[in-house]
């Protein structure tokens, strides 16, 4: 007579089978949660397209792309180790690794990494042109919207009125609204502009520049220098949005892509990697990322590289 295994011994072996299966599918499984900003931004097309490349370059990977309220909450969330990568403007990078507390930082954010300084966002302050606001000095007294509480829109909201020797004190009323509802807000004479930071043709002012009259606003360039680094002076190019003619100067600051330390370094390799060899994929998203360029990547800024970004940069050239 055969000898047969136990039923005992016969569950356990199925079950160290199953074990090995899920414990060899765990290993094999990348999780990268792309943090971006609102849907009417710029920071979330780059962000899908972010996630697509990771998704299709990065073996074993699962991607997904999180809306939020951009910089501030995606370097929290960072810290937290609730996202894998991130955009951020370069401005709240600083105020973050250093806790700046009034901008929306409890603590220092010791646990971020840099991947990539990328393009610049252009702070762009847009009025209809029934309000009769043509200059920062014509906001006193006027309905304003500075972008949601805390985020990188509302600090360079901030940066900008107070170079200005201005502050929510002398507006009429200020709302702290995301770029669409802030569009939707002027569309029904409800709000006479918005200051919003972001890749030039960002959706939401193209939509109101198409629909209703709308007024470029002139952010001087010795106000934007009197600021200092990150913000340097920038243009709006002439027909940028509907009805623009004219150039229109402004104030910019560079964007980031942000991870964390407990990203493995093999991880943020790809990232990075896989970011400069598919930036027409990343073009194709929105033209803003028409600005991205490898020789633009590693810059002066306090927060260090990740180790697996640096090593594409030695790699490059970059970094010797």
């Amino acid at each position: 007579m055969l000898n047969r295994p136990s039923k005992t011994l016969a569950r356990l072996v199925g079950a160290s089978l199953v074990i090995g299966v899920a414990v060899t599918g765990a290993k094999a499984q990348e999780f990268i949660n792309v943090l971006t900003g609102g849907t009417s931004g710029v920071y979330y097309p780059l962000g899908v397209a972010l996630s697509e490349i990771y998704g299709d370059g990065i073996e074993g990977s699962r991607t997904q792309v999180q809306a939020t309220k951009a910089s501030v909450e995606n370097l929290n969330l960072l810290q937290q180790g609730r996202g894998e990568i991130g955009f951020s403007l370069g401005d709240s990078l600083v105020m973050g690794w250093e806790g700046d507390e009034e901008a929306g930082f409890r603590e220092p954010l010791t646990k971020l990494r840099r991947i990539a300084a990328i393009y610049p966002n252009y702070i762009q302050l847009v009025a209809t042109a029934d309000s009769g606001i043509t200059t920062l000095e014509d906001l006193r007294g006027k309905t304003l919207s500075v972008g949601a509480p805390a985020s990188g829109t509302e600090l360079n909201t901030r940066a900008i009125l107070a170079a200005a020797d201005m502050t929510y004190q002398d507006l009429g009323q200020v709302q702290y609204l995301p770029f669409a509802e802030s569009v939707e807000l002027m569309k029904n004479r409800q709000l006479n502009a918005t200051l919003q930071s972001a890749g030039l043709g960002v959706a939401s002012i193209q939509d109101l520049a198409t629909t209703n009259p709308t007024t470029i606003v002139e952010i001087p360039a010795d106000l934007v220098e009197s600021i200092g680094a990150p913000y340097a002076p920038g243009v709006i190019p002439a027909g940028t949005y509907n009805g623009q003619d004219e150039d229109v100067q402004t104030a910019t600051v560079i964007n980031y892509l942000v991870t964390h330390e407990d990203v493995s370094e093999e991880t943020a390799y790809q990232m990075t990697k896989l970011l400069y060899e598919n930036l027409d994929r990343m073009v194709s998203s929105h033209s803003a990322a028409s600005a991205i360029a490898l020789e633009n990547a590693v810059d002066e800024n306090p927060v260090p590289l990740h180790p697996g970004a640096e090593r594409y940069y030695r790699e490059q050239g970059l970094i010797q």
